[in-house]
């Protein structure tokens, strides 16, 4: 990340536009990522490796991985709910595969169909499977440990589980465990606190990144906590869409804009053209009429003065 104090990974192109029905045309979501990485954005999830009768929305996610990968400087980020997932991904020539783990068995079983030991025997296969590539071409293995912060099926999910859950996907082998408050329930206290508890059992390395929905109007209070802590990298999306569908009431992600307003009129350095940004965000609306967009910068402005170049 040179010259890059945070990284915003966007994640519009899959966890935005899974719940969205109106199927975005192939040659419009090339050019939104496009748009996106002109902008200044250095990490995309462009989608899941999910079979197509289950999103539809995400089928063409192998054709968006090799227009990514003409793209220089940009990293490809894709979702893979099992193993056949991250052979399809390895083969279409991913950076970075992530896997969900909810912390929550009841949403692991909705949303992959798998209990937490068929899920860590998944993550156990995908490690192995991307340990015997050559060096150069193995991808970066993460675990999303899911509905961290609480579940809307369960409820109040276990801390220790959490941690537990961490250090059993670290030994199946997989590179780094990422917290999501999938179903936005998280506050900045609960936040530090499981930051520092993954981090105590499993190493600051092996952290380094938050998913975080704003379902509740806490997502950018608990990104900058988590920055504070020091965590290096954060997801977020344009204008807001996206949410679990598997996760009843589990709507928005950090709006990509607002976040990247925060940290730069604080002093960090993003790497994002603010007016490059916002034209992305035109495109999109242009592609789909009727998505509603959610963010305040968009809309005001960026005060009199200061420029995000």
């Amino acid at each position: 990340m040179s010259g890059v104090d945070i990284l915003i990974s966007e994640v519009g192109p899959r966890d935005g536009l899974q719940s969205i029905a109106t199927i975005m045309p192939t040659a419009a979501k090339k050019q939104w990522i496009t748009a996106l990485a002109a902008a200044g954005i250095r990490e995309i999830e462009v989608g899941s490796f999910v079979p197509a009768t289950v999103l539809p929305q995400l089928a063409d996610t192998a054709e968006l991985v090799a227009h990514g990968l003409t793209i220089d400087g940009l990293q490809i980020a894709v979702l893979v709910p099992n193993f056949r997932g991250a052979e399809h991904a390895i083969a279409a020539g991913a950076h970075k595969i992530s896997i969900p783990l909810s912390v929550s068995e009841t949403h692991s079983l909705r949303n992959v169909k798998r209990s937490h030991a068929q899920m860590l025997e998944e993550i156990a296969r995908i490690a192995q499977l991307v340990n015997a590539l050559p060096v150069a071409k193995r991808p970066h293995f993460e675990v999303g440990l899911s509905t961290a912060f609480g579940c809307s099926l369960e409820g109040p999910v276990s801390e220790s589980l959490v941690v537990q859950l961490a250090e059993a996907a670290l030994a199946a082998g997989c590179h780094e465990v990422g917290l999501s408050d999938t179903t936005g329930s998280a506050h900045p206290v609960q936040l530090r606190r499981l930051i520092t508890k993954v981090w105590s059992a499993v190493g600051k390395d092996k952290l380094c990144g938050v998913h975080l929905h704003n379902t509740r109007g806490q997502g950018l209070a608990n990104a900058l906590a988590a920055i504070d802590m020091g965590i290096s990298t954060v997801d977020a999306s344009m204008g807001g869409i996206g949410g679990c569908p598997a996760a009843p009431g589990a709507s928005g992600n950090i709006v990509t804009e607002d976040l990247v307003f925060l940290l730069e009129s604080m002093g960090l350095e993003t790497g994002i053209n603010f007016a490059a940004l916002c034209a992305a965000r035109e495109l999109f609306a242009y592609a789909m009429p009727g998505t509603e967009l959610y963010g305040f910068t968009p809309l005001a402005g960026l005060p009199k003065g200061l420029e995000i170049t």
